[in-house]
């Protein structure tokens, strides 16, 4: 898999850079959450309408916003899953990408958290008018592959990093165990 990766240096040290800098690009720091269902082995993943492209519950947190609790919300707002086990962050990268649901080139610092549920109870999903997509389960493999197969302009870059990061945390805590 060819992945663009620079580094970014900040305060908190040494950030890995992810994807093609775009003119026009609008700042919206946020970040995603991963999230896994040890009972049934499977992945949440939202699924777009349009086009079948798998992404990850994700979003911009707003200025005074706590980054975990503005992912959690992003999470709970776009899948309605809100039975959390265990929560863990994952990694940051800075991240430059098109936006494809508002039809924007973004750069931002993007966090990864890994989000363990304890059940897949659903509450109502409160999307916006342009998030087109239901919630999708999918093993680890079957999300890699989608974003591989549509990744020539690097705009997936970040999330199979942040992705791959977490199926290998929620392996190494016991949670997910299959191979």
């Amino acid at each position: 898999m060819n992945s663009t990766i620079t580094n970014t240096i900040s305060d908190a040290g040494v950030i890995p850079e992810f994807g093609i800098k775009r003119e026009n690009e609008e700042r919206r720091d946020g970040g995603c959450g991963v999230v896994f269902d040890p009972a049934t082995q499977m992945y949440a993943v939202g699924k777009q309408t349009k086009d079948g492209l798998f992404r990850l519950f994700s979003g911009g947190v707003e200025e005074n916003e706590d980054i975990k609790e503005g992912i959690l919300r992003e999470v709970v707002e776009e899948s309605g899953l809100t039975d959390f086990l265990y929560i863990e962050k994952i990694a940051e990268a800075f991240t430059h990408y098109h936006n494809n649901l508002k039809n924007v080139n973004r750069v931002a610092m993007a966090t990864c958290f890994l989000v363990i549920l304890k059940s897949a109870k659903l509450d109502d999903t409160k999307l916006e008018e342009h998030e087109k997509f239901t919630l999708e389960w999918a093993t680890a493999k079957d999300v890699i592959s989608n974003w591989v197969e549509r990744n020539e302009n690097k705009d997936h870059d970040h999330w199979i990093y942040f992705f791959n990061k977490s199926v290998a945390r929620a392996k190494e805590l016991g949670y997910d165990t299959l191979d």
